[in-house]
């Protein structure tokens, strides 16, 4: 996906947040537990503001990061909303191979351009899910999604335990995208493609993947064949079961 393709998604998902939020900022949100809807408004307006201070070139890491003063619940989402119009704006002007401080080894705007579209995405999820209008993910961003999860956010977790072997394969139905995940040297290693004689095959639509390795959804929603636990341990490992 390009910067303009994740700049739509920004916009598109994040007006789903507020849009969600609007007139239910007391109801908790089942998917992240202790939190109601003015939190999770709170949580997505924050980070929005960071990246949006890293992309800009205002601050150059989270050293240089001073957390913004919390809003009232009555201006929570005005003021949400015009972060997320001034974030959108300022990264869709940015040159996405643009060197950027960022905790992964991709030291860019891309990814910042990719991981707000990804992070709103979720949080919109979250949104419409805890005031019951919750909806399935757009495949090709939700398989994109897949991806970035496991490029980069498998590796913040713990690495795989001491002897485990299995091989896990992700199929999105939807999009036609599957990803392998093994472990090797002590860490994940995830290709882009189906292999054969994988320990377990997880197959179902990409947002159902996508919600599953976010701690969102259970396996109930996707097929599992082979060895359950060794999806398990990935999970647990990447710190969502």
């Amino acid at each position: 996906m390009d910067t303009s393709h994740y700049i739509s998604a920004l916009r598109e998902n994040g007006a789903a947040l507020a849009d969600a939020a609007e007139g239910n900022l007391g109801h908790p949100v089942p998917s992240c537990p202790g939190w109601n809807v003015a939190d999770l408004v709170w949580h997505t307006g924050e980070v929005h503001r960071f990246w949006l201070a890293i992309a800009v070139g205002d601050i150059s890491g989270p050293q240089d990061y001073t957390e913004p003063d919390r809003p009232a619940d009555d201006d929570l989402l005005g003021w949400y909303r015009d972060g997320l119009e001034e974030t959108a704006r300022a990264l869709s002007g940015v040159d996405p191979s643009a060197e950027r401080w960022t905790w992964t080894p991709q030291k860019n705007a891309g990814f910042i351009q990719r991981r707000m579209a990804q992070e709103t995405l979720v949080h919109a999820w979250d949104a419409r899910n805890a005031v019951g209008r919750a909806i399935e993910l757009p495949a090709d961003l939700a398989a994109d999604g897949v991806d970035e999860f496991l490029a980069f956010m498998l590796a913040l977790g713990s690495g795989p335990p001491e002897g485990f072997d299995a091989v896990v394969c992700l199929r999105a139905a939807d999009s036609g995208r599957a990803w392998t995940v093994d472990p090797s040297a002590g860490t994940w290693r995830t290709r882009p493609v189906a292999e054969d004689g994988a320990t377990t095959t997880v197959e179902g639509a990409a947002s159902d993947l996508l919600l599953l390795l976010w701690g969102r959804t259970d396996t109930s929603r996707v097929r599992v064949d082979g060895d359950g636990d060794a999806l398990a341990t990935l999970l647990a490992a990447a710190g969502t079961e």
